[in-house]
């Protein structure tokens, strides 16, 4: 993906660092973008099949089991869930930020007692959708927790990091806990577990954990060697480290430099196992004028620092990054005028426009990125639209679904794709994302991938600024094809395509639609087919096609050789 202005838009970006501005020039508006689908520029690998939440008994409510096997269906390749508090101590009942599992109690006499019923619901919802658990053992238990009480919160009231943020009083029975849950799963799923991630805490560098960064060394170390005792072959990572600001950088380093060096606190030799790293980058939107915008800049910011701190290791820069919490903000559960844009398509282009950008993060700092974890779900008995980070509301799929959708069709949705070169003329540079996100010129911009015979090219058209812009007019041509008959197709999601929120609003906002208006609102929350196959001249394996893009639209154009 190369990124270049020509014209008057390079005029008006050159004087962008003393006036920002959403550009209006109609000559901006003419985008051209050039696939190449006869060079291959490198295997396409997905990242953007990564997803989890705080509330993991919502996962067998059954939305939470519909959405699951939505998400399963995106494509072939394996979905990863993540899920917070497997460990904490409740009757199993969810709410905003808070699932409970009671996995651990204690008799009066410090006798332990295990119970993974709830978490068996869990996991049982996860592989009955066919999606593979990111294990994150945590948080603890109230029987083990150091200072228990008060244990549960009650978010958005009081402080949420209560009795489960805070150290084991006792490693040896930590340590037996996370050795028999481990036992317990390979046990009931087998072989199954093999495909399965496992990772120590969340978020340790904060007040998700009350101990210093040597006691979550420790933690680290107990719980890998208690997986490892089990399935000496499991993939173990962390830190799951906040998005590696100055306060969290040095905390990423010291944990790395014990993972390479450091004394193993169950062991007692050099090193321990650390099979990916992970890290939170999050943007963070603001109000202004009485519109979102956005900062997809902030967010890459932190992914690329994240990745320049990992790159500064050779010990671990190539070890596999997952970003375990890649999001537009920081909490998925809060409501505000400054997260509007969660019910509309905005949501679907900038998690677009990140995931694409990781990519080529990645490149620059020569690190293998294997994924970028969307932390959103699904919430239970909450009004329709309500406003929270989420992928459906009651069981009704959110516009972001259908850009999830359009990402599982890149590469023809199989493996043993590659990308291949592409060009947009209306593609930002990357510096100047970095440096000041998209504020002035939207990102016009596009990646493709060929799988044999068929070619897709995913466009997309975003900027900050949540307002209305004029769209921009798209000359899409492909060259490098093989095939003496081509015929083409176009998907989109956009303010009118694929988007149920535009729909409810019609209806007037139900809180709680009827069941017709539930039935219409799955319609319309389904990936629209635009432009159905049809044939397009091809002149010497080339082959052109017109278009208009939105502001906030992704499209896929699959191109097939008959």
């Amino acid at each position: 993906m190369k990124n270049a202005f020509t014209g008057v838009c390079v005029a008006l970006l050159d004087v962008v660092v003393l006036t920002c501005f959403v550009v209006s020039n109609p000559a901006c508006a003419q985008v051209s973008v050039a696939v190449h689908a006869g060079q291959p520029a490198g295997p396409y690998a997905p990242i953007w099949n990564y997803f989890g939440a705080d509330e993991p008994n919502y996962i067998y409510a059954p939305n939470g089991k519909k959405l699951l096997g939505e998400l399963a269906a995106l494509s072939p390749v394996p979905v990863y869930f993540r899920p917070h508090n497997l460990f904490t101590t409740g009757n199993g009942e969810g709410s905003l930020k808070w699932g409970s599992t009671n996995v651990y109690t204690e008799r009066p006499d410090g006798t332990a007692i295990y119970d993974f019923t709830i978490t068996d619901r869990i996991f049982d919802a996860l592989l009955a959708a066919h999606v593979r658990p990111l294990v994150e053992i945590g948080f603890m238990p109230e029987a083990l927790s150091t200072h228990p009480e008060p244990y549960r919160h009650n978010f958005p009231n009081g402080d949420v990091f209560t009795g489960w943020s805070f150290p084991p009083k006792d490693e040896a029975k930590w340590s037996a806990l996370v050795t028999a849950y481990a036992a317990h799963l390979h046990e009931r799923y087998g072989s199954q577990t093999a495909d399965w991630l496992w990772e120590v805490w969340n978020e340790p560098d904060i007040a998700y954990w009350h101990g210093t960064p040597e006691e979550y060394d420790r933690l680290y170390d107990l719980t890998a060697a208690a997986i490892r005792k089990v399935m000496p072959e499991a993939k173990i990572g962390g830190p799951e480290a906040t998005g590696v600001s100055d306060h969290s950088e040095p905390f990423l380093r010291q944990f790395l430099e014990h993972c390479a060096h450091g004394v193993n606190a169950a062991t007692g030799g050099r090193g321990t196992p650390l099979d990916f790293i992970s890290y939170h980058p999050k943007g963070k939107p603001s109000l202004v004028d009485g519109h979102v915008e956005m900062s997809v800049g902030t967010q890459l910011r932190a992914v690329a620092r994240g990745m320049r701190v990992i790159a500064s290791y050779p010990e671990w820069k190539n070890t596999p990054i997952i970003l375990g919490e890649s999001d537009p903000e920081g909490c998925a559960a809060c409501r505000g005028s400054q997260n509007g844009y969660r019910n509309g398509p905005l949501y679907g282009v900038s998690v677009t426009e990140a995931t694409l950008r990781t990519y080529e993060l990645a490149r620059e700092y020569g690190v293998n990125i294997e994924g970028a974890v969307t932390w959103a779900f699904e919430f239970e008995d909450q009004p329709a639209f309500a406003g929270f980070r989420s992928l459906a509301t009651d069981g009704i799929d959110k516009p972001v679904m259908n850009a999830f959708r359009l990402l599982g069709m890149l590469g023809s949705g199989k493996p043993g794709a590659d990308w291949v070169a592409t060009e947009s003329s209306g593609a930002l540079p990357l510096a100047q994302i970095l440096d000041r996100s998209v504020t002035c010129a939207p990102d016009v911009n596009a990646v493709a991938t060929r799988n044999g015979g068929e070619v897709d090219v995913l466009l997309w058209n975003y900027h900050d600024a949540d307002v209305a812009a004029p769209a921009a007019q798209i000359h899409l041509a492909v060259d490098g094809l093989r095939g003496k008959k081509v015929v083409a197709a176009e998907f989109r999601m956009d303010s009118t395509h694929s988007n149920a929120y535009r729909v409810w609003q019609q209806m007037g906002s139900p809180s709680e639609p009827t069941a017709e208006q539930a039935a219409q609102l799955e319609k319309a929350a389904a990936l629209e087919e635009t432009v159905p196959d049809h044939s397009i001249a091809v002149h010497a394996g080339k082959a052109a096609m017109d278009m208009t893009l939105p502001r906030q639209a992704v499209v896929l154009v699959r191109v097939r050789e008959r």
